[in-house]
């Protein structure tokens, strides 16, 4: 008689619940993914993947279709209020800066690659909440709102800063979030400013708002909004079609465009800026994943590469431990834990230089790329890129 496969439900298909799925699918479980929204989501934020999460794409074989979403970006531009060029960072500066092992793409291409890697071998049961969880010593029992209920080996919550799985089994969000007084708010646009070139980034930065236009080629482009806030509930409260226009209704520049279009935009990401410091990431077989767990933010720059090492190990160490769950919850948090820790701290520590609240401050966070765009240092870095080649 041949054992059956172990079971885990999967609460959330962002970019850790679906690393964690197809993982544990290659290595002999059966996932369960039950994500809340009606169907999937695109565009997001651009990010640098990587570290331990371009290591682990690497193992899964991702990379091909990962570096084919590769942003490659021709210029970054520094706006002044007037709409001025600042200064410009060429491209092939911006490429060896980011160095070799690292992509720069959208959050949510990579969910696109993670997608089309599992959802043929995975079941993924969309407009579904979990709603109760229970456990013994041998099973986890989880209720969904769609009437049904499984009994798995492990539930892993992987629904992000505002995980339904860590309010039923850990406890409620407030005692775990760490607000950092910022907002953020991202949408695709139909169209690309006037203002911004094809094929480049352009950024303005003015008293505690940043605005950034994203060229992504083919006419497609990313309107990237973060700011100060002494209020978090109050913005979360507006939501971003009356709180945007109220901090940058008279910013200048493209942030009327912006606006304006944020008005018929298909789908927009708005929330605070905020880390989740858990104490233990796993109460029996419940297991906190990403940014359900930690939440290091954007400030810190890392957390699509968290989720996705963060997910390859725990599959690897349940392989390792194949009778013993909490025996490989435990080894994967006393070893991802530490670089989880030193990736919170530094978001603590540079969140002054996001969206400066005044000229002192912008300048010291611009310096280093002020030094980049003189041609003798763009020379330097980009020798040294050939160099590593």
């Amino acid at each position: 008689m041949t054992s059956r496969a172990k079971r885990a439900v999967i609460i959330g298909a962002g970019i850790a619940g679906l690393t964690a799925a197809l993982r544990l699918r290659q290595t002999g479980w059966d996932p369960l993914v039950i994500e809340r929204a009606p169907a999937r989501r695109s565009g997001g934020y651009a990010l640098t993947f990587s570290g331990i999460g371009y290591d682990a794409a690497e193992r899964m074989g991702l990379l091909p279709a990962l570096t084919r979403r590769h942003i490659t970006p021709d210029e970054m531009t520094y706006i002044k209020p007037n709409g001025k060029t600042r200064f410009s960072v060429p491209g092939a500066t911006v490429r060896a800066m980011l160095g070799e092992r690292a992509l720069n793409v959208l959050r949510g291409d990579i969910e696109d690659v993670l997608y089309e890697a599992v959802h043929e071998q995975v079941e993924i049961r969309f407009a579904t909440t979990v709603k109760a969880v229970a456990q013994d010593g041998l099973d986890v029992h989880v209720t969904l709102s769609d009437g049904t209920a499984e009994t798995a080996d492990l539930l892993i919550g992987a629904d992000g800063l505002h995980s339904a799985t860590r309010a039923l089994a850990f406890g409620p969000e407030e005692d775990f979030r760490i607000d950092l007084d910022h907002m953020v708010g991202v949408f695709m646009m139909d169209q690309l400013p006037e203002t911004v070139a094809e094929g480049s980034t352009a950024t303005l930065t003015v008293t505690g708002r940043t605005l950034a236009i994203i060229s992504l080629g083919q006419g497609r482009a990313g309107a990237f909004f973060g700011y100060r806030t002494d209020d978090v509930s109050r913005d979360l409260a507006e939501g971003p079609h009356k709180a945007l226009p109220r901090v940058y209704g008279q910013m200048g520049w493209a942030a009327p465009e912006a606006l304006a279009q944020l008005r018929s935009a298909e789908s927009v990401y708005y929330d605070s800026i905020s880390q989740m410091v858990v104490d233990r990431w796993s109460r029996g077989r419940v297991v906190l994943l990403g940014d359900a767990a930690w939440c290091v933010t954007l400030f810190a720059g890392y957390g699509s590469s968290l989720a996705v090492g963060g997910a390859d190990l725990l599959a690897g160490l349940l392989q390792r431990h194949p009778d013993d769950v909490p025996a490989a919850l435990a080894a994967w948090e006393a070893q991802l834990r530490p670089e989880v820790e030193r990736k919170q701290k530094l978001g603590r520590r540079v969140k002054g230089l996001y969206a400066p609240a005044d000229p002192l401050r912008l300048w010291l966070r611009d310096l280093p790329l002020r030094l980049a765009a003189l041609p003798p240092v763009g020379r330097l870095l980009q020798r040294r890129l050939q160099l590593k080649g």
